[in-house]
């Protein structure tokens, strides 16, 4: 008897499926239902030479993720960081959501002796539940001569 490969996904989707139910693994075949992949959106596209070269922030599912933010002006780390936190909150709000809904920031300091000047100015800015966060110094520092860039990852 000569099977085609049709036929034996057939057969083996079929012994999966009485498999689950009989071993009470139900729960893996309705996980995975209605799971697609995500269409992915993006927002605020930055382009060089009409070419994209990045977007402000993308979604995918009910995830967002937000480009860099800097501050490219003259100042303190703290109106940096004020200045950075204002740009990430308008970007997750033309995503729709917020500041409250961040799951974790990335924080780049040009100069680590800036940290507590930039904890000052970031504390609550998140809500009275922050999200996780990594802080670390660049190299060289922030590009634009920003004293500090942040990114972030939310949900809407």
């Amino acid at each position: 008897m000569k099977t085609t490969n049709n036929g034996r996904r057939s057969l083996l989707k079929k012994l999966a499926a009485s498999a689950t139910g009989v071993f009470g693994l139900g729960f893996l075949a309705k996980a995975g239902e209605g799971l697609s992949t995500p269409e992915k959106q993006v927002g605020n596209v930055t382009k060089d030479q009409e070419i994209p070269l990045f977007s402000g922030h993308t979604k995918h599912g009910n995830l967002v993720f937000v480009a860099g933010k800097g501050a490219h002006f003259d100042g303190d780390v703290a109106a940096h960081t004020k200045h950075v936190l204002d740009e990430l909150e308008k970007e997750l709000k033309s995503a729709g959501s917020s500041l409250e809904k961040v799951l974790k920031v990335n924080v780049y300091l040009a100069d680590l002796a800036d940290y507590d000047k930039m904890n000052a100015a970031y504390r609550g800015r998140f809500g009275n539940k922050p999200p996780v966060r990594t802080t670390v110094a660049t190299y060289g520092g922030v590009p634009g001569d920003s004293l500090v860039e942040m990114d972030c990852i939310a949900y809407v």
